[in-house]
């Protein structure tokens, strides 16, 4: 073998090797961007409590939560529905769903969007539409902990009914006025396997502040592996003129499992 036969043989070598790099780094930078390409992030609960014996219950719940961030984008969809009896007697009938689209100004500052629906077969309310726009600000946002508040008008519109003391249903009254949202959440990442939070909203109409909804939901969660989570939750709300017949407050303590997928 020559020199320069020996020179061309290295010089093939090294062209042969660079390419293979090239293709190399080519593919870890595809499969880094396609890591990295947002993706939504799902979940779906059940919770089930249910006596037989001296007393016969049964109160299940279902809720769903999807949501998606990216570039200056967030979006978050859910829905919950909580269905129970006690001795036969229907006790728990309740459907909520709502949707809210952030669209990030800079680090902290948001605009939004939300909609909101609910109907409460024991609260007398045959539905509640919410529609809100508004500013939101994040005050700390990190890996770890985020706490956000949000302000801004909105319109509701609701159809009640009720019972006179008697016990006899009364005709459905359909109502609508302007409303003001203040809005609170707070979230904390207790380990990688836990994290709690807190939320709370405050719509009063603007014509009358006497005639308000306060909701608030304090929970936990824990991983128990990859894709299953318990949780348990509790959920209040306050209707400060509530249909003929309802009581003012609302109370509820959710405990269940949680699929994520």
């Amino acid at each position: 073998m020559t020199i320069r036969t020996t020179i061309i043989s290295v010089a093939g070598c090294a062209v042969a090797a660079s390419a293979f790099a090239q293709d190399t780094n080519a593919t870890a930078t595809a499969a880094a961007k396609e890591e990295k390409k947002p993706r939504w992030e799902s979940s779906a609960g059940l919770g089930l409590t249910l006596t037989k014996g001296n007393s016969d219950t049964l109160l299940a719940t279902a809720n769903v939560l999807t949501g998606k961030k990216w570039d200056k984008n967030e979006l978050a969809l859910g829905a919950n529905g909580a269905y129970g009896e006690d001795d036969g007697t229907k006790n728990t009938e309740s459907f909520n769903a709502f949707g809210q689209y952030n669209r990030l100004l800079n680090d902290r500052l948001y605009g939004y969007g939300r909609v909101e629906g609910l109907y409460d077969g024991m609260a007398f309310i045959d539905y509640r539409v919410t529609v809100s726009a508004g500013l939101g600000y994040y005050f700390i946002k990190n890996d770890k902990m985020s706490l956000s508040a949000e302000v801004g008008p909105g319109w509701i519109a609701e159809q009640v009914g009720g019972v006179d003391p008697l016990g006899n249903e009364l005709p459905s009254q359909t109502e609508e006025y302007f409303t003001i949202r203040f809005a609170e959440k707070f979230e904390y990442k207790i380990s990688k396997t836990a994290r709690i939070w807190q939320v709370a909203e405050y719509l009063p109409q603007i014509e009358d502040w006497g005639n308000y909804v306060i909701t608030a939901e304090l929970g936990i969660e824990s991983s128990i592996s990859k894709s299953l989570n318990l949780r348990a939750y509790l959920q209040d709300t306050y209707r400060s003129d509530p249909a003929t017949g309802a009581e003012e407050n609302d109370l509820k303590l959710v405990a269940g499992v949680q699929y994520k997928f």
